[in-house]
């Protein structure tokens, strides 16, 4: 029997792309300790406006990646909504990031890209 995944995405950097390719597209990277939570969101309209937004505006260029995490897993995260109706993520304490990493089935892929004005 197989079991019931959540499909989730999250904006990133270059920085955190990389990462992301050196763990084989597996795992996300620990949180830096001034990021206390791990957000993945829960739509892919909202990931792309903070990696056009936000990620584009840092670092001149974001991405937005696709995932599957075990629905038994993220049962225990409540869905935050954080604004407009599509604006809406988990929170995952990131102490419990590496759990979730272990809970991800298949790969991380990368959906889109969004660059400045040139």
């Amino acid at each position: 029997m197989k079991e019931e995944a959540i499909t989730m995405y999250r904006p990133v950097g270059p920085k955190e792309l990389k990462l992301l390719e050196a763990s084989g597209f597996r795992r996300w990277p620990p949180r830096l300790p001034e990021q206390p939570i791990f957000y993945p969101v829960t739509n892919e309209q909202y990931a792309a406006e903070i990696a056009s937004r936000w990620n584009v505006k840092d670092d001149g260029v974001g991405y937005v990646t696709r995932f599957a995490v075990r629905s038994s897993f993220m049962r225990r995260y409540e869905i935050q909504k954080v604004g407009g109706d599509h604006h809406t993520e988990w929170w995952v304490p990131a102490e419990e990031l590496e759990e979730l990493n272990n809970n991800i089935v298949g790969l991380i892929e990368v959906i889109s890209e969004h660059r400045g004005q040139r």
